[in-house]
């Protein structure tokens, strides 16, 4: 189920923080052992006693359909005493949100960077930080629209491009970096509509407001993926080299959370064989 946050917490949030450096503060997805025997029991228990605990994860916007539609309904369905919410939106975005006091138990970044800073500040447990997934960065068009655009060199050449802000937006971070390695970066811009996230980006070029736009490819196969007609087209992905760091979405779980045991249960789940197909099945890739 989907976190309605407060307009006083949600009016004035800035960007913050580039998509930034790989994090010395995450474990590789395969590198972390489970205790979800354990937990499970302790959840099994909490569900005996007629107890619930509703958990609050704070998570990229890219991270929304997959959790709404399949993660969240098939961990509360094994975790009778969990409920989980979620919060969706640009990863500098929830950042700040966190930093000004958002009460999420989990958080879930589009880039290292963000999450890495919430470490630094002592608001996220750098001992519960695992760096779950890959995902790729992908240019995009509308479908059935003719375009002189045929990949990320020709966007100079573009009416309209739109990418995520990228004082706030990962994937916007990740576009400036390509097309600034491109020497293009500042003609695009001249003509770019920044988003606030990058589900924005992406409704822009499906709705054809947009000529181009930079997102994630689980942000066009999912756009794809609902309703009988196409709606994008991808014209080109970007190799890891035309940025400055890999696309890595890490998870931890908050110092502030007075629902450790659960948040763990939460997190052990999202690393499980069965979550990770769903995160396959949706685009994503294991970070091996």
């Amino acid at each position: 189920m989907t976190f309605a946050l407060g307009a006083a917490l949600i009016m004035g949030m800035a960007g913050c923080g580039p998509a930034g450096s790989d994090s010395g503060s995450g474990q590789d997805a395969n590198e972390t052992s489970g205790t979800e025997a354990a937990r499970e029991g302790a959840t099994a228990a909490q569900a005996a006693a007629g107890e619930e605990t509703t958990l609050l994860i704070a998570a990229a916007a890219s991270l929304e359909a997959v959790f709404e539609d399949q993660l969240i309904p098939m961990f509360e369905e094994a975790n009778p005493g969990i409920q989980v919410e979620g919060t969706y939106a640009s990863s500098g975005d929830l950042q700040q949100q966190i930093e000004s006091g958002l009460e999420a138990d989990l958080f879930m970044s589009a880039a290292t960077s963000n999450m890495d800073t919430l470490v630094e500040e002592g608001l996220v447990d750098q001992a519960s930080v695992v760096n779950l997934l890959k995902n790729d960065v992908v240019l995009i068009v509308p479908e059935g629209v003719e375009s002189n655009v045929t990949g990320f060199e020709d966007l100079a050449n573009a009416d309209v491009v739109a990418i995520g802000d990228p004082e706030s937006v990962p994937a916007g971070k990740y576009a400036q970096e390509i097309l600034t390695g491109l020497e293009i970066y500042d003609q695009v811009a001249e003509k770019a509509s920044f988003g606030n996230s990058v589900t924005e980006v992406l409704t822009w070029v499906a709705e054809g407001s947009a000529d181009a736009g930079i997102v994630y490819s689980t942000d066009a196969l999912t756009e794809n993926s609902n309703g009988d007609d196409k709606k994008v087209t991808v014209l080109a992905t970007a190799d890891d080299s035309m940025m400055e760091t890999p696309v890595i979405y890490p998870v931890g779980i908050t110092t502030s959370t007075t629902k450790k045991e659960a948040a763990q249960t939460l997190e052990d789940f999202l690393q499980s064989e069965e979550a990770m197909n769903v995160f396959v099945e949706a685009g994503f890739t294991a970070n091996k």
